[in-house]
């Protein structure tokens, strides 16, 4: 329709040079005539390359939905993808098998994946990896193995926390520690006892949680039947803080009179609890962004990049503590 060679239609759609106006022109006439438009998938098979990367969290949806540290990763990806020209694909822990999603991921749908809230020895980045699919991971992985990962780190920020409250004079200091089968609750539990081992201090002040506020009310129960004269508690998320806040609220404790207490994450929960939170601040966008970054670079070709990184984590003080 344009009178030209397919390479000279290939150049004007692709925004090249050396071409003629006169050529342009006759290309653009064409595509408006046609009302034609580039068959995606026909270029992925051609250039093998998606354009696109997965996002795939390891949580049933109502749970990313509700938890702002999902959301702040998703706003750390889409900034650094921002000008880019790459799709992003959010998947979410659904009804499919294993060898579905690696099918799926493998299939050239994307050059990449981002992997976050792995629970026990996933195998899903350990397989992806092995398929040659880049992929990086949003915490350290337990399945171990050679996969780049990013994460805050959880242990120095969990004893930081609990030498601020051992500073307070506080004696008792028991813990709402995270799931047993993610990397994250492990590492904040053991600053915990690292922090009270310091000072010779018991360390068996202890009840796993997954990150709800429900199951932080329950655990705060269940500390305060066991020691009820505890005068401190440090929760390894501040979605479960709030739920620990109501618990002792209802009880008549005294917030942080009577018991003080530190959260992790410095997501919008903490700044809008009642009483306002003391926290441990992870940078969640800064997570995802490094996390994007790595693996762009990657698939850019960069080499000699870090098998891992782990992000700085800091102190923020406010009322309940």
């Amino acid at each position: 329709m344009a009178g030209v060679s397919k390479s000279t239609v290939s150049r004007v759609i692709n925004g090249e040079k050396y071409v003629s106006d006169r050529s342009r022109q006759s290309v653009h006439r064409a595509i408006a005539m046609l009302g034609y438009s580039p068959n995606h998938a026909a270029r992925t098979l051609a250039g093998s390359k998606a354009n696109a990367i997965a996002l795939v969290i390891s949580e049933q949806g109502s749970r990313v939905l509700a938890d702002p540290f999902f959301a702040g990763v998703l706003r750390g990806v889409h900034a650094e993808l921002a000008g880019r020209h790459v799709q992003l694909l959010l998947m979410m822990n659904q009804p499919l098998d294993g060898e579905h999603q690696v099918a799926y991921l493998t299939g050239g749908h994307v050059d990449g994946a981002l992997v976050v809230s792995l629970h026990g020895e996933d195998p899903l980045p350990r397989t992806l990896h092995e398929t040659g699919l880049p992929i990086v991971v949003g915490g350290r992985p337990l399945a171990g193995g050679a996969v780049p990962f990013v994460d805050s780190d959880n242990f120095n920020g969990a004893l930081g926390a609990v030498r601020f409250l051992i500073s307070l004079g506080r004696e008792k200091i028991a813990t709402i520690a995270g799931p047993r089968d993610m990397a994250v609750g492990m590492d904040r539990l053991s600053g915990w006892r690292c922090g009270l081992a310091e000072h010779g201090m018991p360390v068996d002040l202890v009840v796993h949680s997954d990150f709800t506020p429900e199951s932080g009310a329950l655990a705060m129960e269940e500390l305060l039947r066991r020691a009820p004269d505890l005068d401190a508690v440090f929760v390894a998320a501040d979605i479960m803080a709030l739920g620990a806040l109501r618990v002792l609220q209802q009880q008549g404790h005294r917030i942080p009179d009577d018991v003080a207490v530190v959260g992790f994450d410095d997501s919008v929960l903490a700044s809008t609890a009642t009483p306002p939170l003391t926290t441990v601040r992870q940078d969640v966008e800064q997570l995802g962004r490094t996390m994007t970054w790595r693996l762009l670079a990657e698939l850019a070709g960069e080499d000699k990049l870090p098998l891992s990184m782990l992000l700085p984590t800091s102190f923020v003080r406010r009322s309940s503590a």
